[in-house]
C-alpha cells in the first residue's frame, strides 16, 4: 500500500490527467470514491462520461455533484477513503453557468481541502496555455480557472502536470 497525500493533477485535454489521478487512488491501497462533477448534458458527453466509468471499473464508489462540491466532498471524506474529483473544470463551468461567484466557491474548496484529514486527488483543465478566447465569457471562464488552479496548488502538498501521458511533479511533499 502507498501513502497517498492530497495532489493537484493539472493537464490539457485528452493528456492522461484523470487516468493518472486513477491510477494514484487505485495504488494507494484505500477505498476508491470517484466524485464527478460532470453532467450528461448531450450524447458526447454521455460517451465521456461512459468511457470514464468502464476504465474505472466496478471498484469505485461514484458519486455525482455538479455544483455542491464541498458538501459532497464533506459526505465522502472518511478514514480508510481516498477521493477523486473529475473534474474542477467542469465544476467551474457549472458555477458559473448557474451563477455562483467562482472565486468565493474556490475559497472555499480551498479551505476544505487545506483542512481535508483524507487524502483527495483533483483533477483540473490547465486552459491558460492556448489563445486568448475570442468572447467575454470564454475569458472570463479562462481567468477564474487559471485563478482557482493557483489558489487549490498553494493549499496542496502535491502538484502533477500530465502530458502525453506523463507526469511532471511541480510540487511534491517528501
Amino acid at each position: 500500500m502507498n501513502s497517498l497525500s492530497t495532489t493537484l493533477v493539472l493537464g490539457g485535454a485528452r493528456s492522461g490527467k484523470s487516468a493518472f489521478a486513477e491510477r494514484m487512488i487505485a495504488e494507494s491501497g484505500l477505498a476508491r470514491v470517484y466524485l464527478a462533477t460532470a453532467t450528461a448534458g448531450d450524447g458526447e458527453m454521455q460517451d465521456r462520461i461512459a468511457h470514464h466509468r468502464s476504465r474505472r471499473g466496478s471498484d469505485w464508489t461514484t458519486v455525482e455533484e455538479p455544483l455542491a462540491l464541498i458538501d459532497a466532498l464533506t459526505q465522502a471524506s472518511r478514514p480508510g477513503r481516498a477521493v477523486l474529483v473529475d473534474c474542477l473544470t467542469l465544476w467551474l463551468s457549472n458555477l458559473m453557468l448557474a451563477g455562483r461567484d467562482p472565486d468565493v466557491e474556490a475559497k472555499r474548496l480551498a479551505q476544505f481541502i487545506g483542512a481535508a484529514a483524507n487524502p483527495v486527488v483533483l483533477v483540473s483543465n490547465e486552459v491558460g496555455l492556448g489563445i486568448v478566447p475570442e468572447t467575454r465569457l470564454g475569458r472570463d471562464f479562462r481567468d477564474a480557472q487559471g485563478r482557482l488552479n493557483q489558489m487549490v496548488a498553494s493549499t496542496v502538498p502535491n502538484v502533477v502536470f500530465v502530458a502525453a501521458g506523463l507526469p511532471l511533479w511541480l510540487k511534491r511533499s517528501s
